[in-house]
């Protein structure tokens, strides 16, 4: 079924036919791929991917030392290395489509859908994991939280990862057994052709909002990253959420995609609609066709995910009747208002929102939940877009009792200033800055707390019976990064600890 299993290449079969490449030198036997220096093996082609804070190309001697056999640069080297080099226009890309031909194209002959877009990715990959199952598929899906096919799970180090990795782990995958692929597309992968070497059938846009910037320094080249994936498809093979703006400006450069909406009559839409604390449910229209929608996940953009799944599932062939079936079974997506159960009765939950604009969109869709009181623990990121930490204070602060400001992954920013930048946007809009006395006396505010577990454990000391307590920012992540060491940390672990310590304080004092 099209997986290669040979293991080694001359060089140049491995060029023959690519753009922009040119061999100086012999040629050597190939029998594995490498960008990272550390990671390499005798016998392996080295690719000196070029960049702003590291440089492949200071790491070829390293590189040579392991035992590389073969390089590919981005400009004709001024020394002689010993060994054949390649000068590629484009390294990157010419290391994509390299791995394809050097891992056998391995989704030649696989259904492979793509999501990119700011918010949803993730849960529409798990909606699309349960419909392409229900469909008799076996689908590995590529994402945010893990790379998994079969019962095999690998942590994700990026949502996409680099094309030597993914397309080896994609053919890993198909030969177990492997015959569809859904992959959440970011846009670092784009701008960096990390998917240049796989056939795309269907994509999915699910929106656009600010994120990133600190790479793309602006929303127009942050959108024309997404926009690439689009131009690698076959005609009308795309599913878009005119809902977005962005949107709508896609949509126009391709007609012939079907677009889907919650609030206006298109391709994919909702002629009748229920939303409430329990999920959705309603009825699609798919190009006229019918769909009963029925889902236990909350809010409005989640409606938005489950309409870009349906319609991918449906340009890629699938019966709506299957598609009903497989997001009626759709489990509870790691991280994306996960509930934590507890005995205090408070409604706990912890989620991956970690911009302005996804948290905005998770508290509004609590909003229709009946609580007592409303609580929100939140942080922000280092060495991330410093713009959006005000205003993810301000959406926290607008819609809460109680705000809870902590540290996130500081890397190598100081959190203390990082909770500054927070606290500003929290004041601006109108925010008390509260005491940690006068938090526990009920009052109405925020506070802060720089150490991420204490600031779980307060939170959780504070909610009662009927409350509602969201712990947002690092969803399904099992890892705190302070400076450049990554240290295990589990929000959804420590608010489990720090539940269970109000027990025991609880069953003390009745003792």
């Amino acid at each position: 079924m099209g997986v290669s299993l040979k293991k080694s290449f001359q060089l140049h079969e491995l060029m023959s036919g690519l753009p922009g490449l040119l061999a100086t030198g012999d040629s050597a036997t190939v029998t594995g791929l490498a960008c990272d220096s550390r990671k390499l093996v005798s016998g392996d082609l080295f690719f000196a991917l070029p960049g702003s804070a590291c440089d492949g190309q200071d790491y070829i001697a390293a590189a040579l030392e392991a035992g590389a056999v073969a390089l590919v640069v981005n400009h004709p080297p001024a020394t002689d290395y010993g060994v054949p080099v390649v000068v590629a226009d484009n390294v990157r890309l010419a290391m994509a489509l390299i791995a394809q031909r050097f891992y056998g194209d391995p989704t030649a002959d696989l259904l492979v859908i793509g999501v990119t877009g700011t918010n949803g990715k993730t849960t529409t990959t798990y909606l699309l994991e349960s419909i392409l199952k229900t469909a008799g598929y076996r689908p590995a899906i590529f994402g945010t939280v893990d790379y998994r096919f079969s019962g095999k799970q690998i942590p994700a180090s990026h949502t996409t990862p680099e094309s030597l990795d993914l397309l080896r782990l994609i053919a890993e995958f198909r030969a177990e057994g492997a015959d569809a692929l859904v992959l959440e597309v970011s846009s670092h992968a784009l701008d960096q052709y990390r998917v240049d070497g796989i056939h795309f059938d269907v994509a999915i846009f699910t929106n656009l909002t600010p994120e990133h910037l600190d790479y793309h320094l602006n929303m127009d080249a942050y959108f024309a990253s997404k926009a690439r994936l689009f131009e690698l498809l076959p005609a009308r093979r795309a599913v878009i959420n005119l809902d977005d703006s962005y949107g709508i400006w896609l949509k126009e450069k391709h007609p012939a995609a079907l677009g889907f909406s919650r609030t206006q009559q298109t391709d994919i839409w909702l002629p009748q609609l229920e939303s409430n604390a329990q999920g959705v449910q309603g009825v699609v229209s798919l190009e006229g066709e019918v769909l009963n929608l029925k889902s236990s996940l909350v809010g409005d953009f989640n409606v938005s995910n489950l309409l870009g799944a349906v319609g991918a599932a449906y340009v890629a062939g699938i019966e709506p009747a299957t598609i009903e079936k497989g997001l009626s079974a759709a489990p509870q997506v790691p991280g994306r208002l996960e509930q934590i159960e507890n005995e205090h009765a408070v409604l706990a939950l912890v989620d991956y929102a970690h911009t302005s604009d996804a948290l905005t969109q998770v508290l509004t869709a609590l909003a229709g939940i009946p609580a007592r009181r409303r609580f929100t623990l939140i942080g922000c990121g280092g060495d991330r877009d410093q713009k959006k930490r005000p205003l993810m204070a301000a959406a926290a602060v607008a819609a809460s009792d109680l705000v809870v400001l902590t540290s996130d992954n500081p890397r190598t920013e100081d959190p203390l200033l990082i909770l500054e930048q927070m606290r500003q946007g929290a004041l601006e809009a109108a925010g008390v800055e509260l005491t940690l006395k006068q938090a526990a006396a009920g009052a109405t505010g925020f506070v802060v707390i720089p150490e991420r577990r204490a600031a779980i454990e307060f939170a959780a000391s504070q909610v009662a019976q009927g409350d509602l307590l969201l712990v947002a920012g690092k969803g399904h992540e099992d890892y705190q990064i302070l400076g450049t060491t990554k240290v295990h940390f589990d929000d959804r672990e420590e608010l489990r600890r720090a539940f269970n310590l109000k027990q025991q304080l609880r069953g003390s004092d009745e003792v």
